[in-house]
């Protein structure tokens, strides 16, 4: 099953997030579909990774999902905030528990 078809419910016709699901599993489907957004090897500045996140949500709240995607691994960053990035080996659709 793919993601999009999984959080149906959350993505607009856009497929962009319109909340942020509060059971864990699902929210983690959403952190994982945010995650297939960014490009691998690229580091983004705080203001870059928030500007793409405005992007794929409605709701209006890129610093929560900044958090969210670090607090999950999906993203690292370095320890004063001036990069992120999306993880070596960040968490895969069939680890997330389909």
């Amino acid at each position: 099953m793919e993601i999009e078809a999984i959080l149906k419910h959350f993505l607009d016709g856009e497929g962009r997030l319109t909340a942020f699901p509060a059971k864990r599993k699902m929210k983690r489907y959403a952190l994982y579909y945010l995650s297939t957004k960014l490009d691998k090897g690229v580091f983004y500045t705080e203001k870059q990774l928030n500007d793409l996140l405005k992007k794929w949500h409605t709701f209006g709240d890129p610093a929560t999902l900044r958090r969210e995607l670090y607090d999950n691994r999906f993203i690292d960053r370095r320890p004063d905030g001036m990069a992120y990035w999306l993880e070596e080996k960040p968490p895969q659709l069939e680890d997330l528990g389909l």
